[in-house]
């Protein structure tokens, strides 16, 4: 999870950088849009820390599902903040449309957001694989 906060906070600055230079609504909607998802990882792990607390007298099943509910905040976030942040962007351009222009900007976008995301998935899945040992792929995986 860290090491995808951490590329989600490269892509942040990435968007906001393209943003400030080329004046785009839609790179500014878009960095708005990787702070949300920024945002609900950090709820996640919230969720899971919380998850992990001992059973106490106030609650001695434990803390387990704990981080179903922060799940669940993440997905009321992630359909009402998202959707009303892209609802709002639409309505703009429908009103006001303006032309691609220079797309140099979007390309370099794309291109860390692809580099950042490769790196997380890579670390993610080296960890996958050493915790998974002799285990086939997918069984892992659905074991998981």
């Amino acid at each position: 999870m860290y090491v995808s906060l951490a590329a989600d906070l490269g892509i942040i600055i990435t968007k906001f950088i393209a943003a400030v230079a080329t004046g785009s609504a839609a790179m500014i909607s878009e960095g708005i849009h990787s702070i949300i998802d920024l945002v609900n990882q950090l709820l996640l792990l919230i969720g899971i820390k919380k998850s992990e607390k001992k059973p106490d007298s106030r609650r001695p099943f434990g803390y387990g599902r704990e981080v179903y509910f922060w799940s669940f905040v993440v997905s009321l976030l992630l359909f009402s903040v998202g959707g009303c942040v892209s609802f709002y962007q639409g309505i703009l351009h429908f009103r006001r449309p303006i032309s691609p222009g220079e797309v140099t900007w979007n390309y370099i976008v794309l291109s860390a957001a692809f580099i950042f995301t490769s790196i997380s998935m890579l670390v993610t899945l080296k960890k996958f694989n050493n915790q998974r040992a002799s285990l086939p792929f997918w069984t892992a995986v659905k074991k998981e």
